[in-house]
């Protein structure tokens, strides 16, 4: 049996529409149905490589007898979250309002009208964990609908009422200590023994890594340096890193970033590979950069198309066990690599009892070894997996998520000077151009040919981002132009005069809320990021319009951000650039110098640019020459440049 889903480019909707249960996709005609034949809708938000999406699927929504409940009783509605970020990031709101948490699957009942009357996550097809048997919730909640429909209405409006009167209503309006309190929170959560901040499970979470680095730099802050760097070198050693294929998993399912929740996600390694070159930058660290390279390199193999897009995701399970394709018995890898089995087997942690559910997660924790090459063995092992099984790809291209690792790519070239990260960088983002751009106009997801039908605030965010990143790395000034243009685009589709921007475009959302997200969760949010991006605007254009909107929406984030400013780390970033500008480099290019390896020497923040020789900017010996300027001071040309 197959459902509307059939119709969708969707890959996770492809994996429900042969289920018994009558999905639709979100669509009027869904909603209609629901009011016509009296029947309240049952919403389902996920992603196509979420484990207990998969666990709920397989056991309810495959099953012969729920699809029966749901679809006498119920019109149930299918939504990517990925594809459709505005209604999930409105419904995981009233998910956390009925809940304290969130998280996916998302499970939300509501009227035909969108209104949510009963809210939650995973549940069990029968009874267990404390959280009560999926059908029988149906049977309840089909039984309400038809005897008290009046209390569930009045639960919806109740519902609603509290997440508008709770949006925004912070009456703080900011202080001035906000970034200080946002380096004692992470001083106070830093978990000094294992890396990281606060307890399990831990997340990547970069941008904080980001941050931490940038006011260490400026302040000469030794402790927030050491916070940063003790997590990436943990993060290098544990599980949570791939050390077979490269890259990381989503987050760490205990303290010691060991054991990861294996599903790989397009934009923790993006942000990754940012803070490892960033890192790599300011110490000279090899690690930092070996890191960050294995992780290019492993996207570029396995996570980009042909066409030049990134894809999305890997999963976590692999023939229904979660992390089966990464761990190994001891037995296995004596047997693949022979000889040089037992010294990998020494330095990986890899043992006859396992480190993890009686296999083997290889990880560098216990040895602490960052300088033998395992090369040739970790190639056999990346080999052998691939035979062994295999992994489900989520292979549609997410604008914003690409744009990320178009940032990540361009900054990575200009650490490395190697061609490839930028020449990947261009790439992605010729085929957004091509793909997912009309004239301004965005569109969020790519996949069998077709695109979405519209763009969020957070895919014109990251895409100003990418462009401003190829800039930095290119000085090619047509990315500077583009950037501006696509940033004044957002401004006239999100902005609220009020302050903030929407996550949808103003006067085009049909829910109850139009989200204005501040918070830099997984991900940085996309108001932060319009930050970001006016401050780095103005610092290189100079132009007066982008140094009004950066104070504007500083004024706005710093009200959102005075009750826990550590969970806005990239606008604190943005502010310590926007107070502290970094120093301003303009360059006049000679015939034989070459341009990637002068990006190498400068530093991560720089504001770079390149001219013309002229009257105002000389050739100096006739070879190129470095204009600087620090803080309100210009130095003299220079032919070297030197570190502050």
């Amino acid at each position: 049996m197959s459902n509307q889903l059939k119709k969708s480019t969707s890959p996770y909707l492809l994996q429900h529409a042969e289920n018994p249960v009558n999905w639709y996709m979100w669509c009027d005609e869904a909603f209609e149905t629901a009011k016509k034949e009296n029947k309240p809708i049952f919403l389902s938000i996920g992603y196509s490589t979420c484990h207990w999406c998969h666990v709920m699927a397989h056991e309810s929504f495959e099953d012969e007898k729920t699809a029966e409940i749901l679809n006498k009783h119920f019109i149930s509605i299918k939504v990517d979250r990925e594809e459709r970020p505005d209604i999930d990031s409105v419904y995981m709101a009233v998910c956390q309002a009925f809940t304290g948490s969130g998280g996916w699957p998302t499970s939300i009942f509501m009227t035909w009208d969108k209104k949510p009357f009963f809210a939650g996550t995973y549940f069990p097809v029968q009874s267990r964990y404390g959280m009560p048997g999926f059908s029988d919730l149906l049977r309840t909640i089909a039984e309400l609908w038809s005897t008290k429909k009046a209390e569930l209405l009045e639960s919806a409006e109740e519902i609603i009422s509290h997440l508008k009167k709770s949006e925004f209503s912070s009456s703080n309006t900011g202080s001035e200590n906000l970034i200080e309190a946002a380096v004692q929170h992470f001083q106070r959560s830093f978990d000094s023994m294992h890396g990281g901040f606060g307890r399990a499970p831990k997340f990547p979470t970069p941008h904080n890594l980001l941050f931490l680095m940038l006011y260490a730099s400026q302040n000469l802050d030794s402790d927030a340096m050491q916070m940063a760097e003790k997590t990436l070198l943990q993060m290098r050693k544990g599980g949570i890193f791939d050390h077979i294929g490269g890259g990381f998993s989503r987050y760490s399912t205990d303290k010691y970033f060991l054991a990861p929740h294996f599903e790989k996600m397009l934009y923790d390694n993006a942000l990754l590979i940012m803070a490892y070159s960033a890192a790599y930058s300011m110490t000279k660290n090899p690690v930092y950069l070996d890191t960050a390279k294995e992780t290019a390199d492993y996207v570029l193999r396995e996570m980009a198309s042909p066409e030049g897009g990134f894809y999305s995701a890997q999963d976590a399970d692999s023939e229904g066990v979660e992390g089966k394709f990464y761990t190994f018995s001891l037995a296995e890898i004596l047997e693949v690599l022979g000889d040089g089995g037992q010294r990998f087997a020494e330095v990986f942690d890899i043992t006859a009892d396992g480190n993890f559910e009686g296999v083997n997660i290889p990880n560098l924790l216990k040895s602490n070894d960052l300088q033998s090459d395992f090369s040739d063995e970790k190639r056999k092992l990346y080999d052998y997996r691939r035979e062994r099984t295999s992994l489900h790809l989520d292979d549609k291209i997410l604008l914003s998520w690409n744009a990320m690792m178009i940032a990540a790519m361009a900054m990575l070239h200009r650490v490395t000077g190697n061609k490839k990260y930028l020449q990947a960088a261009q790439n992605a983002q010729q085929f957004l151009e091509q793909n997912q751009c009309d004239g301004l106009q965005l569109y969020t997801s790519f996949r069998d040919g077709k695109h979405s039908d519209k763009a969020f605030l957070d895919d014109y965010a990251y895409y100003v981002s990418a462009l401003m990143e190829l800039y930095n790395s290119t000085l090619d000034s047509s990315y500077l132009t583009k950037a501006g243009e696509f940033c004044g685009e957002a401004v006239k589709c999100f902005a609220d005069e009020n302050g903030g921007f929407f996550l949808c475009e103003t006067g085009n959302s049909k829910l109850f809320m139009n989200p204005k997200e501040t918070y830099d969760g997984a991900i940085p949010s996309g108001n932060s990021v319009m930050e970001y991006n006016f401050v780095r605007l103005y610092q290189l254009t100079e132009e007066e319009k982008y140094r009004e909107l950066a104070e504007k929406q500083s004024a706005f984030l710093s009200a959102q951000a005075a009750d826990y400013p550590a969970g806005h780390s990239l606008f604190m970033l943005a502010k310590l650039l926007f107070e502290n500008p970094p120093e301003r480099v303009t360059i006049v290019l000679d015939d034989k110098s070459d341009l990637s390896e002068i990006r190498m020497k400068l530093p991560f923040f720089a504001n770079v640019s390149m001219v013309q020789e002229s009257k105002r900017y000389p050739l100096l010996n006739n070879k190129t020459t470095y204009y600087v300027c620090r803080g309100h001071m210009c130095l003299p040309p220079t032919n070297e440049y030197i570190a502050e």
